[in-house]
This record gives C-alpha cells, structure tokens and sequence, in this order.
C-alpha cells in the first residue's frame, strides 16, 4: 500500500504540464455559455466530480449522457477525459461537439491520440512511469488519480481568481447536508 502512496505522491509530484495553458482553460470556462463533461468508467467520475465544482462555482456545467443535459453548440465548451484518446465514445461526442461548433479541450495522456486531434486545447497529463507500474496501479489509475488532482486544483485557481471561498460554493452545494432525519 505504501508502495502505491509513493507512486502516486511522486507522479503528481513531479507532474509536467504546459502550465500556459492553464489560464487558456480558464478563459475557455469563463467565456462558455454551457460547459459539458464527458469521460468513461473511472475517467467518467473525474467528469462527474470537475461538473459539480463548476456548478458549485455557478458555471452551467453538464455531464454528457445525463438524462437532463441539454444539446451542446456554438459557444459552448466540452472538457473531453480519455487517458488513451481513444476511448471510442469519448472520440465520438468530441467529434461531435466540433461538428456543432463547440470548443473541444482533451485532458490526456496521448499527444497524438484522436482526441487529441479533434481537440483546440490538450492539457497532457503524461506519467513519468511506464507500463512497469501496471501491477501497482492498472488501468489507468495513475491517469485517473492525476486527472482528479489537477481538476481540483484548476477549480482551487478559479476560486482564487475570483477571489470565492467555500461559503461561496456552499450556497450551490447539495441540501442533504442540512437536513437532519
């Protein structure tokens, strides 16, 4: 267990992206009038977690494929997550989005992936370890555990743009925390 802490720690550590590109990503939220989510499996609940801090940040954020999400378009933004860029629905809602007239942004591990290709943005979350950790941590998890940790913390940075504090997110967050059975 201990060994997979490390891993980790040091992988997110010493995690090399384009740090320019970040405040593009910013800009890319600010200026959308609805801004989609999609990702698959585990990749899928990074979607899913960065979607509520949007909307607990008052953005119109929507996860793909929920019965409510509305139809995405011009000015509208998708935040596609696929560690391969190659997941197949991911590709597909991406090429679509594009058709539509939205922007795309890939968060991958894959420079040259389809996702990729399609994208107007790619945030590259690439690990420093190879395919000798995959006993450790497979299936993409290292991708997953990075991706979950530099959405957070792109959500830390629109907080302190804004200058917002966790009151200010509190007043979106669920109801179920106060209501006492």
């Amino acid at each position: 267990m201990q060994r997979f802490i490390d891993l980790i720690t040091e992988n997110i550590r010493d995690l090399n992206f384009d740090r320019s590109k970040v405040e593009e990503v910013i800009n890319s939220i600010d200026r959308a009038e609805k801004i989609f989510v999609v990702g698959i499996g585990r990749s899928g609940f990074v979607a899913k977690a960065f979607a509520m801090r949007l909307m607990h940040l008052g953005y119109r954020a929507f996860v793909v494929g929920e019965t409510i999400t509305p139809r995405i378009g011009k000015g509208d933004l998708l935040v596609a997550i696929s560690g391969s860029g190659e997941t197949g629905y991911v590709v597909a809602i991406a090429k679509k989005a594009k058709e539509l007239g939205a922007k795309v942004i890939a968060v991958t591990s894959s420079q040259t992936s389809t996702l990729s290709k399609l994208s107007d943005l790619i945030i590259l979350l690439k690990s420093k370890f190879g395919k000798e950790v995959a006993n450790l941590a497979p299936l993409g998890t290292i991708f997953e555990l990075t991706a979950m940790v530099f959405f957070d913390s792109l959500i830390a940075e629109i907080m302190e743009k804004k200058k917002l504090k966790e009151e200010d997110l509190a007043k979106r967050h669920s109801i179920e925390n106060e209501v006492v059975l």
